[in-house]
C-alpha cells in the first residue's frame, strides 16, 4: 500500500462524519473504487485529453495562438485531473493541481450538458451516439471531481490559483477577449441569437459559466471549511 493510499485510508472515516451529502455526493463504495484504479482513472482520462485536443483542433486553427492555452477547456479539466491523480499516488500530491482539477471537472462537466440542452435543437447535426457519449461523459466529470476531497484538503491558497484561472477563461471567453472576438467553444447558432428570457446565445452560456466557477468556488472552499471544523 502506498502512502498516498493510506492516507487516503485514515482520512476516510473522519470525511464521511464530516462532509455533509452535498459536498460528498459519491457513495463511498464507488469512491473506494476510483482511488483502488486511480492509475486506469489517470489513463481514462489522458486518452479524453487526447480526444479533446483533437476535437478543438480546428478552433484552435482559427484563434490567435496567444489565446490557445484558454481554448481547449474540457481537455485541460482532464489532464488537470490526470496530473493531480498521478502526483497523489506518487506521494506527491499539489493542492493547486488537485483544485485546478476540481475547478475544471465541475465547471466543464456541468457547463457542456447545460450547453448541449440549451442548444439541443441546433445540436441534431451531431450523431446521436456523439451526442450522448458528450453529454454523459462530462456528467462523469463532475463525478470524479466529488472524489478529490479523500486527496486534497483544499487550502485557500490553492483555490485562489483555481479561481484566477477559471475566472480568466471567463473573462477572456465572454467580456475581454484581449485578441480578437471571445472565443468560447463553438456553439452551433449566432451569438446574437435570441433566446428564451430575452437572453441571446452568448448570454446563456457566459450566466451558465459563471454560474458553474462560482459554484466550485463555493464547494471548495465548504470543504476546507468542513474538515477545518473536523
Amino acid at each position: 500500500m502506498t502512502a498516498s493510499t493510506r492516507t487516503a485510508e485514515r482520512g476516510r472515516a473522519d470525511d464521511e462524519e464530516s462532509l455533509p451529502a452535498y459536498l460528498a455526493p459519491v457513495p463511498r463504495a464507488l469512491e473506494d473504487l476510483g482511488l483502488r484504479f486511480a492509475w486506469l482513472v489517470v489513463a481514462i482520462n489522458l486518452a479524453g485529453t487526447a480526444f479533446g485536443f483533437w476535437y478543438y483542433s480546428g478552433q484552435f486553427a482559427g484563434t490567435a495562438t496567444a489565446l490557445w492555452p484558454w481554448v481547449p477547456d474540457s481537455p485541460l479539466a482532464t489532464l488537470f485531473i490526470a496530473l493531480a491523480i498521478a502526483a497523489w499516488k506518487l506521494g506527491r500530491e499539489q493542492p493547486w493541481l488537485t483544485a485546478l482539477a476540481f475547478f475544471g471537472n465541475v465547471v466543464l462537466g456541468l457547463w457542456t450538458p447545460y450547453t448541449l440542452l440549451a442548444f439541443a435543437d441546433s445540436y441534431a447535426y451531431l450523431p446521436v451516439w456523439m451526442y450522448h457519449f458528450l453529454f454523459w461523459s462530462h456528467l462523469a466529470m463532475v463525478v470524479q471531481a466529488f472524489v478529490l476531497h479523500r486527496i486534497s484538503d483544499f487550502p485557500v491558497w490553492a483555490v485562489g490559483v483555481a479561481a484566477v484561472w477559471y475566472w480568466s477563461n471567463l473573462i477572456v471567453d465572454y467580456f475581454v477577449p484581449i485578441v480578437g472576438e471571445p472565443h468560447h467553444t463553438i456553439i452551433p447558432v449566432e451569438r446574437d441569437a435570441a433566446m428564451f428570457l430575452e437572453a441571446d446565445a452568448l448570454g446563456v452560456i457566459a450566466a451558465g459559466e459563471v454560474t458553474f466557477v462560482l459554484l466550485a468556488l463555493f464547494l471548495a472552499l465548504a470543504i476546507r471549511v468542513q474538515k477545518l471544523e473536523t
